[in-house]
């Protein structure tokens, strides 16, 4: 399981890091669009903030187990989150994505669900498209007044941060930010291969750095803005829940790496203790059995 996580955790990883310069970039342009736009009377209902009296929370969790305290570290955030609504008064409703979560709430029905998903073992455009048409009917309907996005994002082989982005409205920093306006894109990342040395299994991580294009502040629409904006909030939408899901199948491989290298460690230690406890028994039932051979020759003498 280990050396199968391993293999998947590369592609998965891969896909990450190449697509967030596109996410990154939709947003950047996104934000220039929006800007400039704020001095025209247009409806563009995504970008449209008003008082928060409902929240859409879309928790991303594992379709599997046996990887450490992956689900339960994003689970353990949406409950903290949901503590929090509670305590502003705000109400609230949930969007769960994977098998763990969708157990996770099936169990606890005062907490109000939505809709359930299950997650891929690949996560597509369409998977993501699932979500966003979810997302997109709740906001315009003016259901809930601001999605948040809960999953967790991968940083290594061995760090993994649960995080809320707030995909809805549209960010006016023109970044992803999290519930409190901080930024939580990484500009570095960390690439690894698998190598062996030794004959033992090694890792080699080398850093790569995000890039993404800066555009001119000035821009010329060549079509009418709404046109423009109407195509392209979708697609951000789309870009960012994929990946979100794709982060947070990184980490879950991740996470099932480390866990399953730290059973086979646990395993091989205790290996090892029963077979000296068992070569200890052995040893002092051969020892007593010899006594006892000493002892009745000693007493034919």
């Amino acid at each position: 399981m280990k050396l199968v996580a391993a293999a998947k955790v590369r592609r998965a990883q891969e896909a990450v890091v190449n697509g967030r310069p596109f996410s990154q970039t939709l947003v950047e342009v996104l934000y220039s669009i929006n800007e400039q736009l704020q001095t025209e009377d247009i409806d563009a209902p995504l970008t449209k903030l008003r008082p928060v009296k409902k929240v859409a929370l879309v928790v991303c969790t594992g379709d599997r187990g046996l990887c450490g305290g992956f689900n339960n570290a994003i689970l353990k955030k949406a409950e903290a989150r949901i503590a929090e609504l509670k305590n502003l008064g705000v109400d609230y409703t949930i969007i769960s994505v994977g098998k763990k979560g969708n157990t996770y709430f099936t169990r606890r029905p005062y907490i109000p669900v939505d809709r359930f998903l299950e997650g891929g073992t690949l996560p597509t455009a369409k998977d993501a498209q699932t979500i966003a048409d979810d997302v997109f009917s709740l906001f315009v309907s003016e259901e809930v007044d601001k999605v948040e996005l809960l999953y967790t994002k991968f940083v290594s082989l061995v760090k993994s941060n649960p995080i809320i982005h707030t995909l809805l409205p549209l960010s006016p920093k023109g970044e992803i930010c999290d519930i409190n306006g901080n930024c939580v894109d990484a500009a570095e990342d960390e690439l690894f291969r698998l190598t062996t040395k030794e004959g033992k299994l090694t890792v080699e991580r080398d850093a790569v750095r995000s890039k993404t294009i800066d555009f001119s502040p000035i821009l010329q629409f060549e079509q009418d803005p709404v046109q423009i904006l109407d195509a392209l909030l979708p697609l951000y939408l789309n870009s960012q829940i994929l990946r979100a899901l794709q982060e947070s199948l990184a980490s879950e491989l991740a996470a099932r790496m480390s866990a399953m290298s730290s059973a086979c460690d646990n395993a091989v230690e205790l290996k090892k203790n029963l077979s000296r406890v068992y070569n200890r028994e052995r040893q002092a039932k051969i020892t007593g059995e010899i006594l006892e051979i000493v002892a009745g020759a000693d007493a034919l003498v």
